[in-house]
């Protein structure tokens, strides 16, 4: 049996997700990704580096836990990136990081396709509901 190195196993590895699968990380990856919370703050980032009370302000019905929870989240899968300025009050950034802006072009799409469609949405919720009620 021929001997793999660490990275032929990894490769072997990512050829090997399969997102249908519980176990699978990219599932996971899928799940954090389709989070409100996580589209509205990668496409508040895109704008560019922001504050934590930007964001704050930005996000409309975010709580903090939330908000801080999402950022460490995002941050942890490699999508943000933290800055620490050492000042009084010590400053703190958030920005996309090259995997993040990777990701943006789908995120945007998404978001403008939801902005763009709501009005069918709506309709289609309208005489679901009316159906509903009637059968």
């Amino acid at each position: 049996m021929p001997t793999r190195t660490a990275a032929q196993r990894r490769e072997e590895a990512a050829r090997e997700y399969d997102a249908f699968l519980a176990s699978c990380p990219a599932r996971q990856l899928l799940d954090r990704i389709s989070d409100k919370w996580v589209t509205l703050i990668l496409t508040a980032l895109a704008e560019g580096p922001q504050r934590y009370s930007d964001l704050s302000r930005r996000i409309a019905g975010v709580s903090q836990k939330m908000l801080t929870q999402t950022l460490r989240s995002l941050e942890r899968d490699g999508l943000l990136t933290r800055s620490v300025t050492p000042s009084v009050p010590v400053r703190v950034d958030y920005e996309l990081s090259p995997l993040g802006q990777n990701l943006m072009p789908l995120i945007s799409a998404i978001k403008s396709w939801a902005e763009t469609h709501m009005t069918e949405v709506n309709a289609a919720r309208t005489a679901y509901d009316v159906g509903a009620a009637v059968g």
